[in-house]
């Protein structure tokens, strides 16, 4: 980089309407003593949350991330938002050691292809894994801290209703379980050829016999399950499905999506147990053993045994983002992971 800070022009992402994204070119913040620049190298698009902002579909009464400094703020347009970004650092601050150049980092950060951070919020990729596959972190910690909220025991049948993303991790990380059994459900047909489980144990949630076929895979009933869908109607395929005592983990954010939910019938007598699970913390239980550097040490070493850069379906370079987020809004379909390459 040459000349100050200030003089370098960084092209970010921001989402300024329901269905429009727009780059904008902007300069830098000087560098500060205790601060490093990353030129990034690529950054995943979520499926999930990221839509939710792009269709309008989010409450505006929220902090965009109550823990992650780089996200902080209201969830309002115009919006820099994004939070899975893998880059070199290119300069460092004057208290910051030198070492530390060309170095590969990931970063909650929004899409960019510059960002001034403090180096305690950058971590270090490990060798062993490919930029592409360090911007899975995050869907890999929420998939590790699902698991953990669950709790899956010896011998029980479980079903991941959602094969995004978040449940092709989830789904990865339970076939490592002894279950006695394990099935899936994506209404994509792309989704549901990549899970990870035998091809007839991921089902179609649209098929008028899905229920019953379910149950039968899951003999007779499930005794935990995942909401991982993003689809609030989904619940109801989860308490119909879930056996008395049983757990249901929802993953999903819903944003400002709503859905009658049947909780008449057998739901008051069945003692199911509806567990919100998100990412941004532990579980008190495990407060005491678990921290978050734990868990992403967890997750580093899942993303080596799991090698989720087979789920990438599109590369689009910073300048066709707009088309990326089309393709995700209009044809969902045909996507799992989408990635954003940048150049120097």
């Amino acid at each position: 980089m040459q000349g100050k800070m200030g003089e370098v022009k960084r092209k970010t992402l921001y989402f300024t309407a329901p269905g429009q994204v727009e780059l904008r070119e902007e300069a830098l913040p000087e560098l500060g003593a205790e601060e490093v620049l990353v030129e990034t190298v690529c950054s995943a698009i979520s499926a999930g949350t990221e839509m939710l902002v792009y269709q309008g579909r989010f409450p505006r009464d929220i902090e965009t991330d109550s823990i992650i400094s780089s996200l902080r703020g209201s969830l309002a347009y115009p919006l820099a938002y994004g939070y899975a970004s893998v880059g070199k650092i290119k300069a460092t601050g004057s208290q910051v050691d030198k070492s530390m150049r060309d170095q590969l980092v990931f970063a909650f950060q929004p899409h960019t292809s510059h960002f001034i951070a403090n180096p305690n919020s950058l971590f270090p990729v490990p060798d062993s894994l490919s930029p592409e596959t360090a911007c899975f972190l995050p869907n890999m910690e929420t998939a590790v801290n699902l698991v953990q909220d669950a709790a899956p025991i010896f011998g029980e049948c479980v079903l991941v209703l959602g094969q995004g993303v978040v449940g092709l991790l989830t789904a990865s990380l339970l076939i490592e379980f002894p279950l006695e059994t394990l099935v899936t459900a994506d209404c994509f047909e792309l989704r549901r050829n990549s899970s990870p489980v035998p091809q007839r144990s991921s089902l179609d949630p649209y098929s008028p016999n899905f229920h019953k076929e379910a149950m039968r895979l899951l003999n007779g009933s499930a005794d935990l399950t995942f909401e991982l869908s993003g689809r609030p109607e989904t619940l109801n395929d989860a308490l119909a499905i879930t056996g008395f005592s049983g757990r249901i983990v929802i993953g999903s954010w819903y944003g400002e999506k709503q859905a009658e939910i049947d909780l008449g019938g057998t739901f008051h007598r069945s003692r199911i147990k509806l567990i919100s699970s998100q990412v941004s913390t532990l579980a008190p239980e495990l407060s005491g053993r678990w921290n978050k550097a734990r868990r992403f040490n967890a997750a580093w070493k899942a993303l080596e045994r799991i090698k989720p850069e087979k789920w990438i379906t599109h590369r689009f370079s910073i300048n066709e983002a707009e088309r990326a987020f089309q393709m995700l809004d209009q044809n969902p379909q045909e996507t799992i992971q989408v990635m954003l390459h940048y150049k120097s």
